[in-house]
């Protein structure tokens, strides 16, 4: 494939390594010294665009895409306040897009058994549960959508939460969560690629489940066979419909 790369910080840098290892090409990069001159027409010869920009960028980058008719996975996150929109918009303008919080297999892997471990979880109410995560310093939103999407996992499949709550440690004062809240606890710490952890407490005991990323490569691996698995394809999809984990809820 001919791939156009939006974003070009490390995470970029990253994908642009396994693309070519892969025995791919880019056709172009797109970064915060060129985006003001971009056009439809500069990117109309790709075969697939993949996005690791910064969120104000996203839905315009998107827009670019749908402009140019190039399939696109978005590892952007911090738009999903417009995920419905773009939707919309991909199905009746027949376009294609592949978004995700987070595109490592493992954190996948993590993702299908945390709704599990939730739905196990769910009778025994003397269990509360919380999500904590630590980043990097230079992550620009908080939470990470990784813990959105854990925390929905959760909120889907437990009657007790029915919405997340955040506090970004050492940010303000933090805000006591109320009974139906899920507290998600943000900490920013240098150079933590992402650690994941959702925590059941009970008086007796405390149950524990994480993901500890060692660095960046298997979330840029991650989009590289994301966008394998896309090409081809029209529509709207989410990272999770690329895996077929046993013991589906």
């Amino acid at each position: 494939m001919n791939i156009t790369l939006l974003g070009y910080g490390k995470m970029g840098q990253l994908i642009e390594k396994f693309a070519l290892q892969r025995g791919h090409q880019i056709h172009l990069i797109v970064d915060e010294n060129n985006r003001e001159n971009i056009r439809a027409s500069d990117i109309e010869g790709a075969d697939m665009a993949i996005d690791f920009s910064r969120p104000e960028a996203a839905v315009s980058n998107i827009d670019l895409c749908f402009k140019a008719n190039v399939p696109l996975v978005v590892g952007t996150t911090g738009w999903y306040d417009q995920l419905d929109e773009i939707k919309n918009r991909c199905l009746d303008g027949n376009k294609t897009l592949l978004y995700g919080s987070n595109f490592s297999i493992g954190i996948n892997v993590f993702f299908h058994i945390n709704k599990l471990l939730a739905a196990v979880m769910n009778p025994y109410k003397q269990y509360d549960v919380q999500v904590e995560e630590i980043h990097h310093t230079h992550k620009l939103d908080a939470p990470s959508g990784t813990a959105i999407t854990i925390a929905e996992g959760i909120i889907d499949h437990t009657d007790s939460k029915s919405e997340w709550l955040n506090n970004l440690i050492g940010e303000g004062e933090e805000t006591i969560p109320k009974a139906h809240q899920l507290l998600i606890e943000s900490h920013r710490i240098d150079e933590v690629p992402g650690t994941h952890t959702v925590l059941y407490s009970s008086e007796v005991d405390q149950i524990e489940f994480k993901h500890t990323a060692h660095s960046r490569a298997g979330f840029a691996l991650g989009a590289i066979i994301a966008a394998e698995w896309l090409e081809g394809k029209t529509g709207f999809y989410q990272v999770t419909e690329m895996f077929n984990f046993g013991g589906r809820i």
